[in-house]
C-alpha cells in the first residue's frame, strides 16, 4: 500500500513531538485552574478535583492553599493530608510559606499549591513560587495549582492598560505552555459583584474598595475575554499538533516567524509582550534580537541592566535570543532577516520631535523602505527613554571643565602662531588652521569640545585677522560665509571623526573579546589534566572580569572544590546552591531567579557526556547585574571547559 506524499505525517513534526514526549516521560503533570479575578472559585474546584483523585486511591497532598476565611472553601480541607507551611521570620514578622523541601522528600502522587504567581518569601530557594512548581514537576510530581490571568507575563501590559493597574507578580508564558491541562473556572460578572457585595470574595469593607477600583463591570468583562481568548489559543495548539502528527488536511499557517527588535528602553518589554501574543495567535517562531552598535560601550549602567531584563524576558516567553554586532540598526535588522526567513518585524518608535527625525534619520523608515515582502509592525510609545544612537544626548556627551579649558588654550596657541605667520599667508588659509585645530579635539576630546573649539576659532580668527581689527564687526559680508562655513565644516568634521573613534572603540572592545576566548581556547587545547584546565579558566576569568572563580567537580555523590587556583571560600549555603545548579542543570546565585541571594553565580558545566561540574564566579559589585555581554562571555567559558574536561575524562579512562 502506498501512502500518498500528502498523507504522510511531517518527520520534522514527528521527531519534535518524541523529543519533546522524551524530555518529560518522567516528568509530573500540572494542571492549572484559570480564572479571570480572585473570587470565581479556582480554589474550590482545585479542592473539589482533589478529592475526586483521592477517592480514585491517589496520593493527594495540599502542599499550599488559601482559603482567605470562606468556610465552603475550609470544609472541602477536611480529608486530605496538609503538609506543614515552613514558617520563617522576615524583618521580625513571622510569616509562612510553602515547605519545597519537605514537599520533595514526601513525593505525593499529586499536591496542590495555590497561587502559583505568588512571590516568595526573600531568602527562599526561588523567587517565584511557580519555580517552585517546576521543581516539583521535575521530580516527577503532578501539581493542581491555580493563576489569573492578569498574572500571564505577555498579557502584562494590556491588563495594564485595561485596568489601569501594574501587576507586579506574573508567571511565564511558558508556564501555561507547558502544562499538560488548563480547566477554565468562570463566573459571570453579576454573579460575582454578588459574590462581593455578600462578602464571599472579600470583608465588606474590602469589597466596597475593590468594586471601586478594580471590580468594575468593565474591567470584568474586558479580564474575562482575555481568560476565554488564552485558553482558545491554547487549545488551537493542542489541535494543530495534533493534526501535524496525524498529517490531518488543515489549512494552518506555517513557516511564520517574527522577529522582535530591542534595546535599552523600557519600550523593550512591551514588544517582547506584544511578538509573544503575536506568536501565539499566528503559531509561528519568534527571536529577539538586539542589534550591538558602537554606541552599546557607551550605554549606561541602567540602560544595560534594562536590555539585560529585556533580552531575559524575552527568552523567558520561549523566544530565540540572538546579539549582533552592526554599525547601522536597520541594514542589521534587514540582512538578518532576509537570512533566517523572518516574516514579520516587530520595532519599536519613541515619539520625538520632528526636527530629530530630518536631521538624525529613523531607524524606523529605513527599515520600512528597506523591507521588502517583510511586514513591519510598527510600536509606539511617548515615554522617555534612554538616548540611542542619532539622539543628541549621546552625539553630545557631558564633558569634564577641564576639557573646555584645552580647547580654550589650543585656540590661544593657533592665534599666536597666526598672528607670527599672518604677513606671509592669506586670512582665508589661517582659517585652516582653525580646522585642524577642531580635528585635534574632535579626535582626543569629543564631539561637544570640538563644536565649542569651531565657534570660539571663528570669534578669535573675526576679532584677529578680519578687518577692522580686534571688533567683532564684519566689513565684508563675504567673511560671514567663511564663518558658516567654519562652523558647520567644523561640526562635520568633528562628527565623522567622533563616530570613527566610537567604531574604532567598539571593535577593539570586540577584538579583545574574541582574543581572549581565542587565548583560552589555545591554552584548553594543551591541558593535560583538570589541574591545568581550572586554572587556565580561573586566570582568563579573573584577567578579563578581575572577579575572583571557583571551580566544583563531582567527587563520587557530591561536589567538591578542586584545590587549583585561589578563589572564594565557599561555605555550606554556597556548596547547596553549586548542587542545585550541577542537579537541575541550570545557572543558580547571584542575580539569577534561583537563589539569587547568593554572593556568588554558578554555572553548569555541560556536555555531550553530562554535567561535568560547576563554576561559580564572584562579581565585584554585590549590587549589580551582570550584563548580557558578560554572560555570553562566561557562558563561552563554561562550554569551552566543559568540552576541555570532558577531553580529559576520555583520555583518562580510554584503553591505551
Amino acid at each position: 500500500m502506498v501512502i500518498a506524499p500528502e498523507c504522510r505525517p511531517d518527520p520534522d513534526v514527528l521527531l519534535a513531538r518524541v523529543q519533546s514526549e522524551e524530555r518529560t516521560k518522567n516528568r509530573g503533570k500540572l494542571k492549572i485552574l484559570l480564572g479571570y479575578i480572585a473570587g470565581v472559585g479556582k480554589t474550590y474546584e482545585m479542592l473539589r478535583a482533589a478529592h475526586l483523585r483521592r477517592s480514585e486511591g491517589i496520593d493527594v497532598q495540599v502542599g499550599y492553599v488559601e482559603t482567605h476565611g470562606r468556610p465552603e472553601t475550609e470544609a472541602l480541607l477536611e480529608g486530605l493530608t496538609l503538609i506543614p507551611r515552613k514558617t520563617v521570620d522576615y524583618r521580625g514578622v513571622t510569616l509562612t510559606e510553602f515547605d519545597l523541601d519537605t514537599t520533595l522528600c514526601l513525593r505525593p502522587s499529586l499536591v496542590l499549591v495555590d497561587e502559583l504567581a505568588h512571590t516568595n518569601i526573600p531568602g527562599s530557594r526561588h523567587p517565584k513560587r511557580y519555580q517552585d512548581v517546576e521543581e516539583l514537576l521535575d521530580a516527577g510530581i503532578d501539581v493542581y495549582t491555580t493563576l489569573n490571568v492578569q498574572h500571564i507575563e505577555s498579557l502584562n501590559d494590556v491588563v495594564a492598560q485595561i485596568t489601569g493597574v501594574q501587576v507586579r507578580e506574573t508567571v511565564p508564558d511558558r508556564v501555561i505552555d507547558e502544562a499538560s491541562e488548563i480547566e477554565v473556572v468562570d463566573l459571570t460578572p453579576s454573579e460575582l459583584l454578588q459574590r462581593l457585595r455578600d462578602g464571599k470574595v472579600y470583608v465588606p469593607d474590602m469589597a466596597a474598595r475593590a468594586i471601586e477600583q478594580f471590580f468594575n463591570e468593565g474591567n470584568l468583562f474586558a479580564l474575562r475575554e482575555l481568560t476565554l481568548r488564552r485558553a482558545a489559543e491554547r487549545i488551537d495548539e493542542q489541535m494543530l499538533a495534533y493534526m501535524q502528527t496525524r498529517s490531518i488536511p488543515g489549512p494552518w499557517a506555517a513557516g511564520e516567524h517574527i522577529l522582535v527588535s530591542v534595546g535599552s528602553g523600557p519600550l523593550s518589554e512591551r514588544l517582547v509582550r506584544t511578538a509573544r501574543r503575536q506568536a501565539d495567535r499566528m503559531g509561528a517562531q519568534w527571536t529577539a534580537i538586539y542589534i550591538e552598535t558602537p554606541a552599546h560601550y557607551r550605554l549606561s549602567k541602567e540602560a544595560k541592566e534594562q536590555l539585560t531584563r529585556s533580552l531575559q524576558l524575552a527568552g523567558k516567553l520561549g523566544a530565540t535570543t540572538v546579539t549582533v554586532f552592526g554599525l547601522n540598526i536597520a541594514t542589521t535588522v534587514i540582512d538578518y532577516a532576509r537570512r533566517h526567513n523572518i516574516t514579520r518585524i516587530i520595532i519599536g518608535k519613541t515619539l520625538r520631535p520632528r526636527w530629530q527625525e530630518y536631521v538624525f534619520g529613523s531607524v524606523v523608515d529605513q527599515l520600512i523602505h528597506d523591507s521588502g515582502n517583510i511586514d513591519i509592525y510598527v510600536i509606539s510609545s511617548s515615554e522617555d527613554i534612554p538616548q540611542k544612537i542619532g539622539d543628541l544626548d549621546f552625539l553630545l556627551p557631558v564633558t569634564l571643565p577641564r576639557d573646555y579649558l584645552a580647547c580654550t588654550g589650543l585656540v590661544a596657541a593657533v592665534t599666536i602662531i597666526g598672528w607670527l605667520i599672518k604677513s606671509f599667508i592669506s586670512p582665508t588659509n589661517l582659517a585652516m588652521l582653525y580646522l585642524l585645530a577642531v580635528v585635534v579635539v574632535a579626535f582626543r576630546r569629543g564631539l561637544r569640545p570640538a563644536i565649542y573649539t569651531a565657534i570660539i576659532g571663528v570669534l578669535a580668527f573675526d576679532f584677529f585677522f578680519i578687518p577692522p581689527y580686534f571688533t567683532f564687526r564684519v566689513s565684508d559680508t563675504e567673511y560671514l560665509i567663511t564663518f558658516a562655513g567654519m562652523i558647520i565644516v567644523g561640526a562635520l568634521i568633528s562628527l565623522l571623526v567622533t563616530r570613527a573613534r566610537e567604531h574604532a572603540f567598539a571593535a577593539q572592545a570586540r577584538e579583545i573579546e574574541t582574543g581572549t576566548l581565542y587565548a583560552l581556547s589555545q591554552d584548553l587545547a594543551v591541558a593535560a589534566d583538570a589541574d591545568s584546565i581550572v586554572s587556565a579558566v580561573t586566570r582568563h576569568i579573573q584577567e578579563i572580569f578581575h572577579w575572583e572563580s571557583v571551580v566544583l567537580l563531582p567527587d563520587e555523590e557530591r561536589l567538591t572544590v578542586h584545590p587549583s587556583g585561589s578563589g572564594p571560600v565557599l561555605d555550606a549555603d554556597d556548596i547547596a546552591v553549586a548542587t542545585w545548579a550541577f542537579q537541575h542543570k541550570s545557572i543558580a546565585g547571584y542575580d539569577t531567579d534561583t537563589l539569587h541571594g547568593s554572593r556568588l553565580r554558578y554555572i553548569p558545566l555541560q556536555s555531550s557526556a553530562g554535567v561535568m561540574g560547576v563554576i561559580g564566579v564572584k562579581p565585584t559589585d554585590p549590587e549589580g547585574v551582570i550584563t548580557h555581554e558578560q554572560e555570553r562571555i562566561l557562558t563561552a567559558f563554561a562550554n569551552q571547559m566543559a568540552l576541555a574536561l570532558e577531553r580529559v575524562n576520555l583520555a583518562r579512562t580510554s584503553p591505551l
